[in-house]
């Protein structure tokens, strides 16, 4: 009995393995609004729930046996991405830039499994019906675009009412949940020394305080500090 089980707990397991494979594999656009994690899990559960349907030779034990387990390793997962930020690249993705400053990264745009097409109907999903529109474009993890339209095409057009304004810059994440992001940290040209700086400024003197800090050129660092009432 005990070897039957751990069977199942086998089976599933690598069947967790390899539909995360499977999705990751598949690119972004596959998923829409929902996680790659969300759409293993309506198959897995789909399918147990089909088995205890339509197989009689499944067991209602062993049903909520795989119910427990697969509930289990969703529940550390995340358990893991919240708590260890490398780990989110991993199991959740990164956002990728698609285009910057205007131009197109064919690069970011292969990793994403996108054709330039697929990004433009992706584009014009948000509103915008040409590339030239577009300062920086984004796919998100769940699959999704988000646009960061040139200043002249932005809403109200700046053109149409005769401004002449500067092209948006980015908005950077210098840490996350009390990590400094050194990857962003680097592009944008900074190091520690000068983050520590920034943030004395607002009367911070430790990284692990913060729970989210934002560069914008020609802006102040934007800081959100943990809530200590809710510790």
């Amino acid at each position: 009995m005990l070897n039957h089980y751990l069977s199942i707990a086998l089976e599933l397991t690598s069947g967790f393995v390899f539909l995360f494979i499977m999705t990751k594999m598949q690119g972004k656009t596959q998923f829409s609004q929902i996680t790659p994690f969300d759409f293993i899990s309506a198959i897995i559960l789909g399918e147990l729930v089909g088995n205890a349907i339509y197989d009689h030779e499944v067991k209602v034990g062993e049903i909520a046996f795989a119910v427990a387990l697969w509930g289990i390793l969703v529940y550390v997962t995340e358990t893991i991405t919240q708590k260890f930020l490398g780990s989110r690249k991993l199991l959740e993705g990164e956002p990728n830039i698609v285009v910057r400053r205007g131009q197109i990264k064919y690069d970011a745009l292969k990793k994403a499994k996108l054709d330039i097409n697929q990004l433009q109907s992706l584009i014009r999903q948000q509103g915008y019906f040409s590339l030239r529109e577009v300062e920086y474009a984004i796919i998100e993890t769940n699959g999704m675009v988000s646009v960061l339209p040139k200043a002249d095409f932005d809403t109200p057009k700046n053109t149409d009412m005769k401004i002449k304004a500067d092209d948006p810059s980015l908005p950077v994440n210098m840490i996350l949940d009390g990590e400094v992001v050194q990857a962003n940290l680097q592009e944008a040209g900074f190091d520690e020394q000068w983050l520590k700086r920034e943030l004395e400024k607002q009367k911070i003197h430790h990284f692990e305080d913060v729970l989210f800090a934002e560069w914008k050129e020609n802006e102040p660092l934007f800081v959100l500090e943990y809530d200590k009432k809710a510790n």
